[in-house]
């Protein structure tokens, strides 16, 4: 079974940076695209950045500049850096994983919280 284990959420004040990663756990698959989305509070889920297997990547317009996306294929990794961090940033991250043997795959989420 393949499970996605994300990493570096936390609080951090409105400037800030922080590193989010999501490797996946498993074997015998391929992965074509890697994302994350996030859902704030009262809000629906959103598309934040995706990056495809030949590395080209894709930003939702209130991150661009702000965030990178990048993937260790080697790894079944993918990360999140995040600089100039707001307020309105603050949210529930989930990575996703698309595998042309599996379909689509979630992490369970990681919180990010801006002060400030």
């Amino acid at each position: 079974q393949v499970q996605l284990v994300e990493s570096g959420g936390g609080l951090v004040q409105a400037g800030e940076s922080l590193r989010l990663s999501c490797a996946a756990s498993g074997s015998g698959f391929s992965i074509s695209v890697m994302g994350w989305y996030r859902q704030a509070p009262g809000k629906q889920r959103e598309f934040v950045a995706s990056i495809y297997s030949g590395s080209s990547t894709n930003y939702a317009g209130s991150v661009k500049g702000r965030f990178t996306i990048s993937r260790d294929s080697a790894k079944n990794t993918v990360y999140l850096q995040m600089n100039s961090l707001k307020p309105e940033d603050t949210a529930v991250y989930y990575c996703t994983f698309h595998s042309p043997q599996i379909g689509d795959i979630w992490g369970q989420g990681t919180q990010v919280t801006v002060s400030s």
